[in-house]
């Protein structure tokens, strides 16, 4: 990772922005890392989709959705870290069921474990009809965030205390997923390693 842009030569909003940032990160940074409970992080985005998010299926488009998944589970990594964050990777998404143009999307993100400076978030998406009150899982996802310090380099994060069955069943899970994903990069890296040579 490089370093967060200075902004040097910038002025206005954008400059006092990334101020603002490098601000937080500082404090985050200098904070005691004690550990945190998936309840105190958790998140619950809603908004009403409108003909603005539609696709020529007259549903609503799958990158709307993407967007606020990766927007929620960032809240939610940010809260646990207590400071800034970034996605670094989305590990698994999936569409069961369509979003419909006029239905309230309510997005649910909940930081199911943290290694020493990643988190790893667990989303679902349900799609609500205004009229009959009826909800549908329609997607869930996982990504994977990373705390930065004021130089935009990787922190340590505080440790994840699960307080429920649920929350140990999700901490297991994802630390069942973290491994294959260590496993995978380090398979494709081996491979790229051979091509190499």
């Amino acid at each position: 990772m490089s370093d967060i842009d200075t902004g040097q030569g910038e002025a206005g909003p954008v400059a006092g922005l990334r101020e603002q940032v490098r601000e937080a990160a500082r404090a985050a940074t200098a904070h005691e890392l004690a550990p945190r409970a998936p309840s105190a992080s958790r998140v619950t985005l809603s908004q009403h989709m409108d003909l603005a998010h539609a696709n020529f299926m007259g549903n609503v488009h799958g990158g709307e959705i993407m967007k606020l998944i990766d927007t929620a589970a960032g809240i939610a990594a940010s809260r646990h870290a207590g400071g800034p964050v970034v996605t670094a990777s989305l590990d698994e998404m999936s569409f069961m069921h369509p979003v419909r143009v006029g239905d309230v999307v309510l997005v649910h993100a909940s930081v199911n474990d943290v290694g020493r400076t990643s988190l790893e978030v667990g989303v679902r998406v349900e799609s609500e009809e205004i009229l009959s009150g009826r909800r549908t899982h329609t997607s869930s996802a996982y990504l994977v965030f990373v705390a930065l310090d004021e130089r935009g380099q990787p922190r340590p994060v505080p440790a994840l205390v699960p307080e429920t069955d649920r929350d140990r069943h999700r901490q297991a899970e994802a630390k069942i997923r973290r491994e294959h994903r260590l496993a995978k990069a380090e398979a494709i890296r081996r491979r790229r390693d051979q091509l190499d040579a």
